[in-house]
């Protein structure tokens, strides 16, 4: 199963670069089709979210439990968005992406949304009306709900029994849903990315070929290295195994841009390709999706050495350090933000003391850029979930029979390797 919707995606995807070069612009008659599998997705994102993390929280049965679930999990994804950047900047050195570009930064002006800072961000994570961020589809405040849920539902006992059973069957509605629209994944990579290509072609990539280089260049050496030791180490699973069952994920995510929108696939190759318990996925998948910002990062190290090099400004190691400070904090305050990437980008750019119309430089390939940030980002999720389930043993090492018994499987978890 799994490796056909890889297939196809990765069919899906040459047909598309190749149409996209062909027909150019033109080919924008199938962004329809990228449209309607990203609003499939996306309708699903909140229901899910609640009815799995609910189910989780409620399994767990100790609060102490999801205290520690809760601390390895950001802990975790602090650490790895800190050696995130710090790759970024090395790669950016090392290549020199702004170096010999005569490239005049642009009178334009950047609108960056504003977050409030990381105190309100934190602060609105509590929702004044919980049905609006369902309907708004804020994560944050839908994963504080849904916690809140879950916890009630422990704590009242055997008088929630039926609270708790209609989320699992919520949960299973939702999965089940979710398989549907997977399988129009390979149509909705099309609609995607042929008009992407399409529209940029390669005579305005080769100016920032390097930039491009770069960020793709440390992408993949963060996700081979970094998270291939981490889901080793820590997570007891072999690194082909991790990136074989999590593939899925990451072209689908390599095409949407959105962690968020990943989300549903992210739940579905954890659970059935990876081994993770859903009590462990339902919680630190949703988190990631929201504060994991490790391919952020690295695009926040490169484009700001990138801007200081075309701007001829020779970067200080105080600045260093303010660029991977700024970088982890704010993988925090521009959790939930439309845009996040940008707006991480103006805060670390601002504190460097670089010019903020630098922006603009990037802001044409910004798209291009997203798709290797994101892929990055719902890996790191993924690894997260791996490690945190093998510390606390929610991680099967090896798969299941597909004739496996309940008895033989932990309580609530059987119905994850149904998961088709």
């Amino acid at each position: 199963m799994k490796g056909n919707l890889l297939a196809q995606i990765l069919i899906a995807f040459a047909v598309a670069v190749i149409w996209g070069i062909v027909f150019g612009p033109a080919i924008e008659v199938v962004a329809p089709l990228g449209d309607l599998f990203l609003r499939l997705i996306k309708f699903i994102i909140a229901p899910l979210i609640l009815a799995t993390l609910v189910v989780g929280i409620a399994s767990t049965g100790d609060p102490k439990q999801l205290g520690r679930i809760g601390i390895k999990t950001i802990s975790y994804y602090l650490a790895t968005t800190g050696i995130a950047v710090v790759i970024g900047l090395g790669f950016a050195y090392l290549i020199s992406p702004g170096k010999g570009l005569d490239l005049s930064i642009p009178d334009t002006t950047v609108e960056v949304n504003e977050t409030g800072g990381t105190v309100a961000t934190l602060l609105n994570i509590i929702p004044e009306n919980p049905f609006e961020a369902l309907a708004s589809g804020n994560i944050l405040q839908i994963i504080f709900f849904a916690v809140f849920i879950g916890l009630a539902i422990t704590l009242v006992g055997k008088p929630a029994a039926p609270v708790r059973r209609f989320f699992e069957g919520f949960a299973e509605v939702m999965y089940k849903i979710t398989g549907i629209i997977m399988r129009f994944a390979p149509i909705g990579v099309l609609g995607l990315v042929a008009p992407v290509v399409g529209q940029y072609g390669l005579s305005v990539l080769l100016p920032l070929a390097k930039l491009i280089l770069a960020v793709a260049l440390a992408c993949l050496f963060h996700a081979a290295v970094v998270y291939s030791l981490a889901v080793k180490t820590l997570g007891k699973t072999r690194p082909l195994k991790f990136f074989r069952g999590i593939a899925p994920t990451a072209a689908v995510a390599f095409s949407t841009c959105s962690s968020s929108g990943t989300l549903p696939v992210t739940f579905k190759n954890t659970q059935e390709n990876l081994g993770v318990s859903r009590k462990i996925s339902s919680f630190v998948l949703p988190l990631g999706a929201t504060l994991n910002m490790d391919g952020a990062a690295i695009y926040q190290g490169i484009a700001v050495v990138f801007i200081a090099q075309v701007s001829g400004v020779e970067l200080t190691l105080s600045q260093l350090l303010i660029v991977i400070f700024t970088t982890i904090l704010a993988s925090i305050g521009a959790a939930g933000v439309p845009g996040a990437g940008l707006v991480m980008l103006a805060m670390v750019v601002s504190a460097a003391g670089l010019p903020l119309e630098g922006i603009a430089l990037v802001a044409g390939v910004d798209r291009i850029l997203d798709m290797f940030r994101t892929s990055v980002n719902v890996v790191g999720d993924a690894s997260a979930a791996v490690v945190v389930a093998a510390t606390e043993n929610e991680l099967w090492i090896d798969e299941p029979a597909a004739d496996i018994s309940s008895d033989e499987v932990p309580d609530g978890e059987l119905s994850a390797w149904n998961f088709k």
